[in-house]
């Protein structure tokens, strides 16, 4: 009687987080443990990207075409982005605060220097999504960043960076920190 009072009373209160989150619960059935599990979606806002709004979109949608875990969709209006992508003078980087939430800078430096600006975002946005630079590197290592060169233009993760991502975002809650590690990752 109290295990069954006691797991009805938290079974009760999930679904008023749950419903207070606007998150949905559902009722789990015998084959839902198979079911694949719907993609978190977190909005980016690169209205502050400047020149770079297309290679952010088009990093963001690389993101989308690689991993089955995560959807990263612009934000709409009125509504708060998770990401915040700003273009500044300075070096690429980004801050993330939870998984899957933060600020990236799109620094006109490495641009400047010659290094592409869909890898910068591709590379930028995976940070956010939880994964540490990887210097030095090969141009197969989007996490690699700048150590592969200015020659190296792939915007892509590789095999275990995306597994990594689906590993971070599979059945992990959101808003979870991030591996610890500085504040800012300049790249």
């Amino acid at each position: 009687m109290y295990v069954r009072t006691l797991t009805g009373g938290l079974a009760a209160a999930l679904v008023v987080s749950l419903s207070l989150t606007g998150a949905q619960a559902v009722a789990a059935t015998p084959d839902a443990k198979d079911a694949p599990l719907a993609a978190r979606v977190f909005t980016y806002d690169a209205s502050g990207s400047a020149e770079f709004k297309s290679a952010v979109d088009r990093g963001a949608a690389i993101w989308n075409e690689s991993v089955d875990a995560v959807e990263l969709r612009p934000v709409a209006a009125g509504q708060r982005a998770n990401i915040r992508v700003l273009a500044d003078d300075g070096w690429p980087r980004a801050l993330p605060t939870t998984l899957g939430n933060g600020t990236v800078y799109i620094g006109r430096q490495a641009v400047n220097e010659g290094h592409n600006t869909i890898r910068i975002s591709s590379h930028e946005l995976g940070h956010i999504l939880g994964l540490p630079d990887r210097k030095p590197g090969p141009c197969s290592s989007l996490m690699s960043g700048s150590s592969a060169g200015t020659t190296c233009t792939n915007p892509y993760p590789n095999a275990a960076e995306k597994a990594e991502v689906e590993g971070n975002f599979g059945g992990a809650l959101v808003g979870r920190a991030p591996a610890p590690r500085a504040d800012v990752i300049v790249d």
